[in-house]
């Protein structure tokens, strides 16, 4: 029998380490053990009612068919309104893909603007999937470290210095996963300014738009002007805000060129999102924000109990996170960590994210998105594991 030959783009990708500690989890719960999830990349609320009886009446309605391949027009023009309303970004429908999920779109975005050997600028700590995809469209990831003295986020002085004739993109995350860092206006526009004057692209992830804690202003880098507009596809989705992450709906918005191409590429890969889906997605859009505020606000108070009960560990530290629902905390000193977190799981039964992954060793991601009593049960059981290393 001939020997199996693989793709050699796909062989280079690595496996997610999120999903990995997720899985574990499972089977341990899955053998009657009381684990605490603090691996979790999705809120632990369902979703509004309003939304499900939104999807129920189009199945009931029979609208379970095809749409366009980038989304039914009902929502991108709502999507386009969003867009206006919240981020002060002028778009048309004709500028606005929808896809199965953010990812979905992320990967799409990268598969039509890198081509062999181009460099996309990646700062690091960054969400595990953008090397990956970045791999498997051929290009070459420059990964520029930042660390706790700029708060995580890239600076103009280091998006400068890594920049070279092959540079084609950046990638920017706000609130970023797994840091929980948010740029402000005045941050981005260094930044924004140096693309401009590169001819850098933008791939700006903003899925954690709506969960910011500390300001009700948020500011999207394509806000900031016609030439940094020209360069930005700006993401989004309805899985965070809106607790959906299982419906697969995410969006993307750029310049009617680059759009046109995602529509080639999702006319011959996934044909269309689920239609119901985007029935649900467009009831989610119309969604009072107060809704959304309600979750926001109850993340904020877990924020604060994770961070209090941290604080009593003193082996560990952190930055305070602005956005998202993780804390990234310096584990360095009890040692490596994807050893550590697999003594904390098989041991403790609690699931934390190594920073590996992320391109951060030393760290660990927990997420908040879990109940108080289980994030005090939970830094607990690491504060014994701790104190059992000394």
């Amino acid at each position: 029998m001939k020997s199996l030959s693989i793709n050699r783009r796909i062989k280079s990708v690595l496996g997610s380490s999120t999903l990995a500690i997720t899985a574990r989890a499972k089977e341990l719960k899955a053998q009657g053990k009381d684990v605490v999830n603090f691996a979790a990349g999705e809120p632990d609320f369902d979703t509004p009612d309003t939304i499900k009886q939104a999807a129920v009446e189009a199945m009931n309605n029979g609208q379970t068919k095809y749409t366009p391949s980038i989304g039914m027009p009902a929502l991108r023009e709502q999507i386009v309104k969003k867009f206006k309303e919240d981020n002060g970004l002028d778009y048309k429908p004709s500028q606005v893909a929808v896809s199965c999920g953010a990812k979905h779109s992320l990967f799409s975005i990268i598969q039509v603007l890198v081509d062999e050997g181009e460099e996309v600028i990646i700062p690091a700590p960054y969400w595990v999937s953008y090397p990956e995809m970045v791999k498997i469209a051929g290009g070459a990831s420059k990964i520029v470290q930042t660390g706790p003295d700029t708060e995580f986020k890239l600076t103009a002085d280091l998006l400068e210095k890594n920049i070279s004739e092959k540079t084609k993109i950046l990638i920017l995350n706000s609130p970023s996963n797994p840091t929980g860092m948010l740029y402000t206006k005045e941050e981005l526009a260094p930044l924004a300014e140096i693309c401009v004057k590169n001819g850098i692209y933008i791939i700006s992830d903003e899925i954690y738009e709506k969960l910011i804690y500390d300001t009700d202003t948020y500011t999207s880098i394509a806000s900031l002007g016609k030439d940094i507009y020209d360069l930005t596809i700006t993401v989004n989705g309805i899985s965070k805000a809106y607790s959906m992450t299982g419906w697969r709906i995410g969006y993307c918005a750029g310049s009617e060129e680059i759009i046109g191409y995602i529509k080639k590429l999702q006319d011959h890969s996934t044909s269309c999102p689920s239609s119901i889906s985007q029935h649900a997605a467009l009831q989610a859009l119309k969604e009072p924000e107060s809704k959304v505020k309600e979750m926001r606000d109850i993340f904020k108070e877990r924020r604060q109990i994770i961070t209090s009960a941290i604080d009593n560990i003193p082996e560990i530290s952190y930055i305070m996170p602005q956005g998202a629902f993780y804390l990234f905390a310096d584990f360095s000193k009890l040692g490596e960590s994807f050893a550590i977190a697999k003594e904390i799981i098989d041991q403790k039964y609690v699931a934390i994210i190594p920073g590996e992954g992320f391109g951060a060793p030393g760290f660990m991601r927990l997420s908040f998105a879990t109940s108080a009593e289980r994030i005090q049960e939970g830094i607990n059981r690491i504060s014994d594991w701790v104190s059992q290393q000394k």
